[in-house]
This record gives structure tokens, sequence and C-alpha cells, in this order.
């Protein structure tokens, strides 16, 4: 099946709404788009992976530092709030994997190093990943095809 936002192109104009809110949040988008592709692996979504690291590497990411995204806790190469961003999404992403789906401890974690409306942006983007996930996981989208 084509993708469901090309089939339905309405749909898309409030999912952009939403990008451009979060985008607006005062995160870096380095940090951003660290999380887009954590949740992107987690959910083993190959298009949003594969556009992921290139946006990444548009923000300023290195390949080091892309290629340990996967295990941001055996490295020191990201900071304390980019950890936390990633640990956010990770708990957002994995919800039913635990009793209590994004922990205090993850949620206070990522507040200390972002502000209310920065929170806002990051829980909407990794939402929103995670909705793309879903999207392109499910009509088996492969990675690197534009449409």
């Amino acid at each position: 099946m084509n993708n469901p936002a090309q089939v339905l192109p309405d749909s898309m104009k409030g999912i952009q709404t939403i990008i451009e809110a979060a985008h607006h949040a005062g995160v870096p988008s380095s940090t951003m788009e660290l999380a887009h592709l954590r949740a992107s692996q987690i959910n083993g979504c190959s298009p949003c992976v594969y556009s992921g690291a290139i946006s990444a590497k548009k923000a300023g990411e290195s390949d080091e530092r892309l290629f340990a995204v996967a295990a941001w806790r055996e490295t020191d190469l990201f900071t304390d709030a980019q950890r936390a961003a990633l640990a956010l999404a990770e708990s957002m992403t994995r919800l039913a994997d635990r009793p209590d789906p994004v922990p205090d401890q993850v949620w206070d974690e990522a507040a200390k190093h972002f502000d209310e409306k920065q929170m806002a942006g990051l829980v909407l983007w990794v939402a929103t990943t995670n909705l793309f996930n879903r999207l392109n996981a499910t009509t088996r989208q492969p990675a690197g095809a534009a449409w």
C-alpha cells in the first residue's frame, strides 16, 4: 500500500502543524533528531531510521554519535540533556513494557534539562515519530523511498 499520508494528503495538514510546533519549542534540533532516531530504531521503522539519520547529520550530528544511538547508555558521547531525551523517547515508545510506562524518574530527569515548553515539544515530537513509525511499519514502507 502507498503511505497513508499519500493516499489521504489532507491528513498531513494537522500533523505538519504539530511537527512545526514541536520544533519551535526550543529543544536543540540535534536532540530532537536523536529522540526521533531512537524511537524509530525501537519500532523498526526503516524509512524513519534512514531519514532520521540523514536529518540528524544535517542538524550537526557525527557518524560516531549516530552509530551509538542504540547503545546510548553505554557511551559517554551524549550530554545529560540528550540522555534524558533519549530515555524519555524510549519510555514513550515502549508504553506496554512496564506498568508505569513513563516512570517519574525518567520524567523528572528530562524536566531537569528542559522547561515545560520544551518538554511539550519533545513529547509531541516523539508521539508524532511513533505515529509515522506505525504508519510506515504497517504498510511496509521501504527505507530510502521518496514520496
